[in-house]
């Protein structure tokens, strides 16, 4: 058996967090990590390149959050991205920021600020041990003891779960932390895929795979009623759409999915031009090019790659001259670029989900100190919380800062 003031469940970047705070006020940690490496999901977050954090002010960054982003608003303003910012500085980590905010480091290289996160608790004496899984919490009267993992007995009247959600379960995140938290009393908000790709009927988004579209506008609509819209990058996928603006909208079309609703995304290709100056360019462009070919006039308007799908939805003769193209034709033209649309028939599985939505009620964690309200010495730290937020470094700020809080709350 042994002694610890602090246990941390998970190696991710909360569970570093919090293992770090707690050692540097003194704390003796250990931190179990079930897989034979830390951090391994951090390592594929940004497409390898990680998208550290966002210099967005704590008011805005918590309307990036759901359900609840106010919970968050303790944490934010006693560790926030500045502070993570500073912290990777100091161990060597030089960070530059791109367009939205988002802080990357400048190798482009996630490698490297899972290292910068390592170099900093192993300075501060804190204990590692991969290859460890954890399969129960010890708790007497409603107070925490210790942990067993694989078949070892830990003692720690602190112990803070830290081990992910559901999505990408080969790094890890395979939801165990939900079932420990549920052994001892917590109530676990349904889980499903959040920032996720979403699959589609028929075949028109496969004729377009590997197409992305810059600066146009997605709208969700749920029993024909728009109940979102993004605007940004796509793009299509052999299966349906993908990228950031999709990605943002899915956690409201996994919902509505889960209710049986009625699902579509629309995609304005032009949100930059309302219905009457589209018309009047569109009809500008077939007056100037009226013995061209249609199909040789709808590149001034689209993609290559998308020219022959559009033409084919429109039901139009491709050979067809630009001045025997009629207003009602123009029309709809005109409407298919403003109203590209798409059935969802599906989202993709977790194991191709970014975040996980869902998780330990926030109603049973203490905001002051993420510490539960159930157990006593039981404390949460990053995506098993029941909160999630958009792509652009907002779900790695709420690891570091909930990590953070845990670990100082731990030792006060």
């Amino acid at each position: 058996m042994s002694n610890f003031d602090v246990i941390v469940v998970g190696a991710g970047p909360a569970g570093l967090l919090a293992a770090g705070r707690a050692a540097e006020l003194g704390g003796k940690v250990l931190v179990l990590e079930k897989m034979r490496q830390e951090g391994r999901k951090l390592l594929i977050t940004g497409k390898g390149r990680c998208n550290i954090t966002n210099n967005t002010a704590i008011d805005d960054f918590i309307k990036h959050v759901n359900p609840n982003g106010r919970f968050l608003r303790n944490a934010f303003s006693q560790f926030f991205s500045t502070d993570i910012i500073n912290l990777l500085h100091k161990q060597g980590v030089e960070t530059i920021m791109e367009r939205g905010g988002r802080y990357f480091p400048a190798s482009n290289k996630s490698a490297d600020v899972l290292q910068g996160l390592l170099k900093w608790v192993n300075k501060l004496n804190v204990e590692i041990r991969c290859g460890h899984r954890v399969e129960k919490l010890i708790v007497e009267n409603d107070a925490m003891q210790g942990i067993q993992a694989s078949g070892q007995k830990f003692i720690a009247r602190h112990i803070i779960l830290a081990t992910g959600g559901n999505s990408y379960p080969a790094t890890g995140s395979n939801g165990e932390g939900y079932e420990l938290a549920r052994q001892v009393g917590h109530s676990i908000v349904k889980v499903r895929p959040a920032l996720v790709p979403l699959e589609t009927e028929g075949g028109v988004a496969q004729k377009l795979q590997g197409l992305t579209l810059k600066n146009v506008k997605a709208a969700v609509w749920v029993n024909d009623k728009k109940a979102a819209e993004d605007f940004g990058e796509m793009i299509f996928t052999h299966f349906g759409l993908s990228g950031p603006i999709i990605l943002t909208l899915s956690r409201i079309v996994v919902d509505e999915l889960d209710k049986n609703n009625k699902v579509e995304i629309t995609i304005d290709l032009k949100p930059a031009l309302d219905e009457q100056k589209l018309d009047r360019r569109l009809l500008r462009d077939l007056n100037e090019h009226g013995k061209k070919k249609i199909i040789n006039v709808f590149r001034y308007w689209l993609p290559m790659t998308m020219v022959p799908v559009f033409i084919d939805l429109l039901g139009l003769d491709p050979e067809k001259e630009c001045h025997q193209i009629s207003s009602k034709e123009r029309k709809q033209i005109r409407y298919l670029l403003k109203n590209l649309r798409f059935r969802i028939t599906n989202h993709r599985p977790f194991k191709e989900a970014i975040i996980t939505a869902g998780g330990v009620s926030t109603n049973e964690i203490s905001s002051k100190t993420m510490e539960s309200k159930v157990v006593k010495g039981l404390f949460f730290a990053g995506e098993m919380i029941d909160l999630d937020a958009e792509t652009g470094g907002y779900n790695l700020q709420i690891a570091y800062s909930t990590g953070w809080l845990a670990g100082n709350s731990c030792m006060r």
